[in-house]
């Protein structure tokens, strides 16, 4: 009888670590990237994984909760980031295979001009104060001829690197959450296009410029180097890449999320 019981006491356990491997823990920022991981959660259900989807408001901590092993993925981020993340803390986080998802094409808003013509000399402009945002965003102004870059082809540039400044413009950097509250100080911010919608910004049609669809920005998946390619995350990437996601994507955001698969 005790040996029945033990049995019986094994098999559960076994089960119930089965059932454990099978929860597949994701951060993200709330929009779109959370919107987009609950879409998919019970295609993941029927497959038996467990998505659950952590949010969080700002672009450092879903990288540590992934590189401490608090959670296995995250979904919020573009390439750049996470070259530059990885290099500034130290830590291996790599894209999982397939990982791309969507692109936000990057804009430039403002609460006191309606046309970029009327940016005066002197304004100053908000942007990013991480080095890849803050790089997209001189980027942008530069590909407007606001100013001119020492190294156009740099991805990562820095407000000391622009050598063309004819409107004695003045670079505020901020960090990225905080951007759309410093609207009314500020002449122009150029905003991660998450950020906007959360401050229901509407990128299409309230952006003074924004970027084109060919940006090199593409929004990935990321995990550890260990779990990169676990066969949950393969079924995560495949739920996402789903003709259903596409078309999701397209429904809801109308332009300012565009797939990129």
């Amino acid at each position: 009888m005790l040996k029945k019981t033990l049995s019986a006491l094994a098999i559960a356990a076994l089960a119930l670590s089965a059932h454990a491997a099978d929860v597949l823990k994701v951060a993200a920022t709330s929009v779109p990237h959370a919107e987009i991981l609950n879409f998919v959660k019970p295609q993941l259900k029927a497959e038996g994984i467990d998505l659950q989807v952590k949010e969080f408001s700002d672009y450092v901590q879903p990288n540590m909760a992934v590189a401490d092993k608090q959670l296995d993925a995250n979904f919020f981020q573009h390439q750049p980031y996470l070259d530059s993340f990885n290099k500034d803390r130290k830590t291996d986080l790599v894209t999982v295979p397939n990982g791309k998802v969507h692109v936000e094409p990057f804009g430039a808003y403002s609460s006191k001009i309606k046309d970029i013509k009327d940016l005066k000399d002197g304004a100053t402009i908000a942007i990013p104060n991480d080095p890849s945002n803050g790089g997209r965003a001189l980027i942008l102004l530069a590909k407007q001829g606001l100013i001119a870059l020492k190294d156009p082809a740099s991805l990562t540039p820095t407000p000391l690197d622009v050598v063309k400044n004819p409107h004695k413009l003045k670079f505020q950097e901020l960090e990225a959450a905080m951007l759309p509250r410093a609207l009314n100080d500020v002449d122009l911010a150029l905003i991660n296009t998450n950020y906007a919608i959360e401050a229901k910004l509407n990128p299409t049609k309230d952006a003074l410029f924004i970027e084109g669809a060919d940006s090199p920005y593409t929004n990935i998946v990321v995990a550890r180097r260990d779990n990169a390619q676990s066969a949950d995350i393969a079924k995560l990437m495949q739920a996402l890449h789903s003709p259903e996601v596409k078309q999701f994507i397209l429904d809801k955001y109308k332009g300012a999320v565009v797939p990129a698969f």
